[in-house]
């Protein structure tokens, strides 16, 4: 063999040996794996459960509500008002301690029951007392002799019967293909994403109230979230920003956001419907 060849093959070796080492090197560069991203945004799964509220109490973040947070925690706003003995509308404020459940609240049946027979003894030991018997007041009546009725203000009323008429026609939120299905999953997906263009317009799915508006929840970027009746939640994320103010009223097709990426791995909207509080498929109730 020639002094000219053994060089060429020489030189021709040392190239495969260096594109054997780079080849190496690139493999063990990541030592961890890739991670896990949700179908509902880029935040990885792991980050995203953390948003989540779980354990028996809760203390409320600034632009927090009590939509919001029962949304977080995946339960119906009026058993979390319950719990707390808040009223409608449902005001907290930062740094209110909340109860999740009613663990600390519950007595057992057989405490009860000890307790009542307790309170028994001690008024059985208890001399009685004469009881002074006093006449029964008459009803006032109205001249004519007709009884007074106490009226309902027009703002009770009101509270009784708002949210009571049931939905009767569904409409789809955007335009778009659905890119994501619902999940029944543990950690699936909890509506639907249909994608779209920035700037798309984001409408009402159905008449209802505006009960948050915000960017409080990690994970779902701007969000508007609507009442509609008693039962019925729905939820608009990723929004790129938001139209509508907590509180107003909205009606079916009214364009209350636009369609953006915030906190998600692309251009879409999120879309949940909440019934009583947990999640179910928006596909059922949109028309086909």
């Amino acid at each position: 063999m020639t002094r000219w060849m053994q060089g060429n093959l020489f030189s021709a070796n040392n190239l495969l040996t260096l594109i054997m080492i780079l080849a190496l090197n690139g493999c063990s560069s990541r030592s961890k794996p890739a991670p896990v991203v949700d179908v509902q945004g880029s935040l990885p799964l792991s980050q995203r459960l953390k948003n989540s509220v779980s354990g028996t109490e809760y203390i409320v973040k600034k632009g927090e509500t009590l939509y919001s947070i029962a949304w977080r925690a995946d339960v119906d706003i009026r058993t979390l008002a319950n719990i707390n003995n808040i009223k409608a509308p449902y005001n907290i404020y930062p740094q209110q301690k909340l109860m999740l459940t009613k663990g600390k609240l519950k007595l057992t049946k057989s405490k009860i029951n000890d307790k009542l027979r307790s309170q028994k003894k001690k008024d059985s030991n208890t001399p009685k007392q004469k009881v002074i018997k006093k006449p029964i007041a008459q009803k006032k009546k109205q001249e004519y002799g007709k009884n007074i009725a106490v009226q309902k203000s027009s703002d009770e009323v009101q509270r009784h019967t708002a949210f009571s008429q049931k939905i009767r026609k569904w409409r789809w939120p955007a335009k778009g293909k659905v890119i994501h299905n619902f999940s029944t999953a543990k950690q699936g997906n909890k509506g639907i994403d249909i994608a779209g263009r920035r700037g798309d317009s984001v409408k009402a799915t159905a008449d209802g109230k505006v009960v948050y508006a915000g960017d409080a929840l990690q994970g779902y970027g701007k969000l508007v979230i609507v009442k509609h009746n008693e039962d019925y939640l729905s939820a608009y994320a990723h929004n790129d920003h938001i139209l509508v103010k907590e509180q107003q009223v909205v009606k079916a097709g009214q364009v209350i956001a636009k369609m953006g990426d915030t906190d998600a791995e692309r251009v879409m909207l999120h879309f949940e419907v909440r019934f009583r509080g947990k999640s179910v498929n928006p596909m059922k109730y949109l028309p086909k």
